[in-house]
Formats: structure tokens, sequence, C-alpha cells
């Protein structure tokens, strides 16, 4: 019974079938959804190139995650055109999250080495890739940590909006964890690609997936800067109750303004408002 369905019904066609008839095309899907993506003016050059998904437009690239590539270490950022082409030999305009529009930090200008896209496990290296399209990039590793907008050197224009999926996190673990479980041979790619070959394991999860910090830490840990001139010092503590729900609920950001941002940190979580105004780094 399991073989007839599988030969009537295969997964992969079934799959296709539901995206191309249940999903929009990007050029109709950005003229709706641009508002929802651009941070800047919904009438400016970038968002009118988002929003006609005009190949011609000014570059306007949001990466998504970071991918291991097989050389130790490097990864590609992996993301997608929504305006504009992207193309190998680029000197693009890095914006990381914490990107003000107007200030340097968390800006960058880097050459693209490399542009690929992605054929399910195989990758091909080709010269440039228009709007509508995900790619890959070669080369840009060493300034993007997780997400990035990716826009023309020359081009000032505002990022686009963090996309965010972290609610349903856990519901996508356990889903991952079935699908690996269903279909052995993912779990073989990689264990021959990405593991050289090591043994894994399957079994239930034998630990929570939420864990947190329950309590401070019992000593404060030090590093030193590579020149051996400066120190940090660390310790890690759980958040205050109602922080994390103001966070997810925007309240709270990386991009807040500093002092509004140490305002309700202070008078609402008790924090030193001096040490709040300091600069924050969000993990999700």
């Amino acid at each position: 019974m399991k073989r007839v369905m599988q030969t009537w019904l295969p997964a992969s066609s079934a799959l296709l079938e539901m995206m191309i008839f249940h999903l929009p095309s990007p050029s109709t899907a950005q003229r709706y959804r641009v508002e929802n993506l651009y941070e800047g003016p919904l009438d400016d050059q970038y968002a009118n190139a988002i929003r006609n998904c005009d190949p011609e437009g000014p570059l306007m690239l949001y990466v998504s995650k970071m991918i291991p590539a097989s050389d130790k270490g490097r990864f590609f950022a992996f993301g997608r055109v929504f305006a504009g082409k992207v193309q190998t030999g680029l000197k693009v305009r890095i914006m990381g999250p914490n990107y003000v529009p107007g200030e340097r930090k968390d800006l960058y200008v880097k050459n693209v080495q490399r542009t690929v896209i992605w054929m399910g496990k195989k990758q091909e290296t080709v010269e440039d890739v228009p709007c509508g399209n995900t790619v890959a990039l070669v080369g840009l590793d060493q300034f993007i940590t997780k997400n990035a907008t990716l826009t023309k050197k020359e081009v000032d224009a505002h990022p686009i909006r963090a996309m965010k999926f972290s609610s349903h996190l856990l519901c996508v673990l356990l889903f991952n964890a079935r699908w690996l479980l269903t279909f052995p041979n993912l779990l073989k790619d990689l264990q021959d690609d990405f593991m050289g070959g090591a043994e894994i394991i399957k079994s239930d999860p034998v630990v929570s997936f939420r864990e947190t910090v329950l309590e401070k830490s019992c000593r404060t840990v030090m590093s030193k800067s590579p020149n051996k001139h400066n120190r940090l010092y660390m310790e890690a503590r759980p958040l205050e109750e109602g922080l994390p729900e103001a966070i997810d609920d925007g309240r709270i950001g990386p991009r807040d303004d500093p002092k509004i941002r140490s305002k309700i940190l202070a008078e609402e979580f008790g924090w030193d408002k001096d040490l709040a105004k300091k600069n924050l780094v969000f993990w999700p």
C-alpha cells in the first residue's frame, strides 16, 4: 500500500504542485508585502523597486541564513533578491541587524567573491542572479552572522525588516526530527557530507529544548583582547520577569533609541540606567 501511494502521489511532485498552485509569484507577492518587508519610506526608489520586483532597479537582497560550506569554517550567505540583481565581483553594502540609517554601526562594504544557486543539495556557480530568486554568496561570512540586507556600495537605502521565525521553533525542531526519521536518506547525506562519516545515534530527545538560565552564575569570567590590553568581564543571569515578553512583542529591541530603551529597562525591570544605555546584543 505504501509503495502504491508513493508511485501514485510522489512527495516531490505533491510539494512542487502545491508551491505552483498556492504560492504567489515574487512579482505578485512583493506588491502587497513591500510594506512588511522594507523599513524605509514606502514611496522611495528602493520600495518601488521591491514592489515591482524590478531587475533593473537598485539591488535589495536579504540574507536570511548562513549555510556551512565544504571549506572548514566557511559559510554561504543564503538569501533572496527582492530588487535589482547580484553578481560575482559586485561591491556590496552590508547592513547588519543592528544597523541604523545614517550611522556606521554594523555597516560594511565587501566584494562578492562568487554567486551560487542551489539545486537540492547541489550548487552551481553563475555570473548573476536577478530579483525573484534565492541565491548563495561566497566571501561575506566574515561580516554576516545570521541575517543582513545587501545593496550596492553607492546605494544609501534602508534595510529590509528582519524576518523572525522563532515563535514556532520547537514545532519546527520536532518536525525536522520526524522528517529525518521518515526519510533516512537525508540522514545519510548529513552523515556523509557534513560529519565525515561519523555515526548518527537516532533516538527520542533526552534533553528538553527549553533550556535556560535559572540563576546568576557563581563566578565572573574574564577574557583578554587579542592585543592583551583590554579585558572583558561577563556573567550569566536570567532575565527579569516580563522582559522576554517585552522583547518578543517588540517593545525592546536592538534598534531602539538607547535613551528610550534604558528608561524602560530601568523603570519597569530595575536595570541600572547607565548600564542600560550601553550596547546590547540580542541573540535569538
